[in-house]
């Protein structure tokens, strides 16, 4: 299937007319003199009667805000902040579920000069625990569905806890809706450069634990250009990205960059179904939906009857989080008569090749699309030289020829992926002809599952706790569904024999620790694990067995 779209701007002629000055001249603030990231997607937009929010409720109901209103919100929180010393690029970490407090945090942080580091909602003790100790963070804002991980901690922030009805507020926390309801509105933002951090991210490797992702404020003109040329928003869109602001994508696309562009952007507390979705789509008349093919998988799951209450509603739908199946770009044609595009990027640098919305250029069924306007993206081989069409080899970013890039490396860490001039995705792709780029598949042993990059030595070194288990494995497998799911390998210990119920004992363990979404869903009984001579676990030779048995 491929799709050319007219009445749009041009690609070739946006690559062409591309100035790093322009995009600078979109922002209230300079990067050079003085920037804030609230200003840039609350404060601007103030006095002017403009929908920044609308929140649903797990139950349903829904409460609409302004810019005015979250501008109002989030001076109450950096004056909280203030009040307990956080101070400009200090650390501000938040463990919320979708409500209209997290937006109020996160601005209220920004608003300040302090940096905010998301926690997902399923993250388990040891995987906050590893996180809180490289951002150094000086408070953390939760719920009581999750305080109690963090007693779990051998060390942590002060905790201040967003009370629901009828609940009571831990020893030594902080109420947070009620000091903030005594707090002032009136905080003075705190202007900072560009290459001052405003977020704290994190990404999994193969090894080692997760890595934490530096976040510098130049990054909101990546932000804004994504928003505008990829997702291609537009004023009257009713936006919802379901993707949750624990991770990149949603907090770089669900929260900042819609609020940038002065659009209203949606949450939904409940937990994601088809029929809620659709529910959704339908009340609120969403014209642009964002997310991850699993979710994408589950609406064509319920069947094409669900789908027709709100065929016709979306005037466009954006896919990022792995390959988009081109099924999934059939079925949303017939069913949905919605054109759904798939997206490319990392936490590290944001999105960086898409299928454009925005943008008039061959769509092409399977392609991940043209490198976003400011990146030069190249294919180089082992040696590091570029490579032509159809040669497969490592998507890079040309550092020198890329003026909206913005990472500089890990926190703390050393970076191999950036020398020589690029920065190495380590996704093996090729482009074609017409110059898109095709993805064949990861060059390292990162899982991805429903869209979740998910780290195989964090699931490891977890399963090693546990007392029946000597060593561990884990790999990535197909699955129709969440395009993979997490497999372990486990060499038991003497004193224990492998069943059915250890290896629930084993999922549910790992589920406890890390998350509910990186928990192994397989778990095989091995006597050994295959090693090379220096003693690594050879992981693509457990993965690449696998792949071959189901294809049996």
């Amino acid at each position: 299937m491929t799709e050319m779209r007219a009445a749009l701007p041009r690609y070739e002629d946006a690559v062409r007319r591309f100035r790093i000055e322009d995009e600078i001249a979109r922002l209230h603030g300079d990067p050079a003199s003085g920037i804030n990231a609230y200003v840039e997607c609350c404060g601007r937009y103030t006095g002017e009667n403009r929908l920044a929010l609308r929140a649903i409720s797990a139950g349903g109901g829904l409460r609409e805000f302004s810019f005015d209103d979250l501008a109002d919100m989030s001076g109450r929180v950096g004056n909280m902040l203030k009040a307990l010393g956080v101070r400009p690029g200090d650390v501000v970490a938040g463990m919320l579920p979708r409500i209209p407090e997290l937006v109020a945090l996160i601005l209220g942080a920004w608003r300040v000069g302090a940096v905010y580091q998301p926690l997902f909602t399923a993250f388990g003790p040891k995987a906050i625990e590893h996180r809180l100790s490289y951002s150094k963070a000086k408070l953390v804002v939760t719920n009581p569905a999750n305080r109690g991980k963090l007693d779990e901690l051998e060390n942590h922030p002060r905790i201040a806890t967003v009370l629901g009805a009828g609940d009571t507020l831990p020893e030594g926390d902080i109420d947070f809706r009620a000091t903030i309801a005594a707090a002032s509105p009136d905080c003075e933002p705190v202007m900072r450069k560009g290459s001052d951090l405003f977020m704290m991210m994190s990404t999994s490797g193969t090894t080692g634990h997760p890595k934490g992702v530096p976040v510098p404020l130049r990054a909101l003109l990546a932000f804004g250009a994504y928003m505008r040329d990829a997702i291609g928003l537009r004023p009257d869109d009713i936006f919802w990205n379901i993707a949750d602001p624990g991770w990149a994508y949603g907090l770089y696309y669900a929260i900042t960059g819609p609020l940038q562009l002065g659009i209203a952007t949606t949450f939904y507390e409940g937990a994601f179904n088809a029929n809620s979705t659709y529910d959704i789509i339908e009340r609120l008349g969403v014209t642009s939906l964002a997310g991850s093919p699993t979710a994408y998988r589950l609406l064509m799951a319920e069947g094409p009857e669900a789908a027709l209450r709100v065929k016709g509603k979306l005037r466009v739908v954006s896919s990022a989080g792995e390959p988009l199946n081109p099924e999934v770009i059939r079925w949303f044609d017939a069913h949905l008569a919605a054109p759904i595009h798939d997206h490319y990027g990392q936490t590290e640098n944001g999105m960086m090749v898409n299928n454009h919305h925005g943008l008039a250029h061959i769509v092409r069924a399977g392609s991940a699309g043209f490198a976003m306007p400011g990146y030069r993206m190249v294919v180089l081989d082992e040696a590091g030289n570029e490579l032509g069409p159809n040669q497969p080899g490592v998507l890079a970013v040309d550092i020198a020829n890329s003026p909206l890039r913005w990472f500089d490396g890990y926190h703390q860490a050393e970076t191999p992926a950036i020398s020589g001039g690029y920065y190495r995705t380590g996704d093996t792709v090729e482009y074609e002809p017409d110059g898109s780029v095709s993805f064949i598949g990861r060059a390292d042993d990162v899982i991805t599952s429903a869209g979740y990059r998910i780290g195989p030595f964090d699931v490891e070194s977890a399963l090693i706790e546990h007392p029946a288990v000597n060593e561990a494995a884990v790999v990535g497998v197909p699955d129709p569904q969440r395009t993979e799911i997490v497999k372990a390998f486990v060499v038991l210990a003497p004193a224990y024999e492998g069943s059915e119920a250890l290896a629930e004992e084993l999922a549910q363990h790992v589920k406890k620790r890390l998350s509910a979404h990186s928990y192994p869903r397989e778990v095989e009984f091995v006597a050994e694990l295959p090693k090379t001579p220096s003693g690594k676990i050879q992981r693509f030779l457990l993965r690449k067995a696998e792949v071959e048995k189901r294809k049996g």
